[in-house]
């Protein structure tokens, strides 16, 4: 009963430093993503740096602690799962190291890119700053670069537009093409000429007994008015 008690409260302890050294990890990689990571490492990712090692001995420790327990009971009193639960402890912390060298490259490699960066517009300023003329004439190519944008925008305008009216210009043809089919056809068809010279003349005496017959009104207001 001692050694099960032992071995099941070993076996709490390196799941509870398992569960806080993952929180630790969360914390630990915000750093890899931070924006403006100082020079040197601060005095807070020393000691959470610190904190995962100190965790992951401990457990390393405790894992050691679990084999002598284990090796020390008889063959017959070992069980699959203690030797199971033995290598899975040993694949997470194997894991969890990994995972911290990982994290330290990806913090540090984040640290001298922007740094790195940071440099060179420095550099960059201040020959600038002790090279006027050179810096009046990157400024001028610079210019010149947007200038020459502009001008490609604008070409691409004004081919847009030419093409627009090209596209009216085939529509127009069109559509006097048919309108002469049309005009052909209709001379084609037996009186259909006279049809329409009978309208259009129906059509012009309707107009005139209307305009005789609105100036008769107007003249009968007048007369009477």
């Amino acid at each position: 009963m001692a050694a099960g008690g032992g071995w099941a409260q070993l076996r709490q302890q390196i799941r509870t430093l398992e569960s806080q050294t993952e929180a630790l990890f969360h914390t630990y990689s915000q750093y890899a993503a931070t924006a403006n990571l100082p020079p040197k490492p601060s005095e807070e990712e020393q000691r959470n740096e610190s904190e995962i090692e100190e965790l992951l001995e401990k457990r390393e420790s405790l894992i050691g602690q679990l084999s002598r327990l284990l090796d020390s009971e008889s063959a017959l009193s070992t069980s699959t799962l203690k030797q199971n639960n033995l290598s899975r402890h040993r694949e997470v912390l194997s894991e969890h190291r990994q995972e911290l060298r990982r994290l330290k490259s990806s913090i540090s490699e984040a640290r001298d890119r922007q740094h790195l960066l940071a440099n060179v517009r420095s550099d960059i300023d201040a020959f600038r700053s002790s090279n006027p003329a050179e810096a009046e004439a990157e400024y001028m190519l610079q210019e010149r670069g947007r200038i020459d944008q502009s001008h490609s925008v604008i070409d691409g305008v004004l081919a847009q537009a030419y093409a627009i009216n090209e596209n009216f210009g085939i529509q127009r043809e069109t559509l006097a093409s048919v309108n002469r089919r049309i005009t052909s056809a209709a001379a084609q068809i037996p009186g259909v000429n006279g049809l329409i010279s009978r309208i259009g003349t129906k059509r012009r005496r309707d107009g005139i007994i209307l305009g005789s017959f609105i100036a008769f009104c107007c003249l009968v207001l007048l007369y009477f008015s």
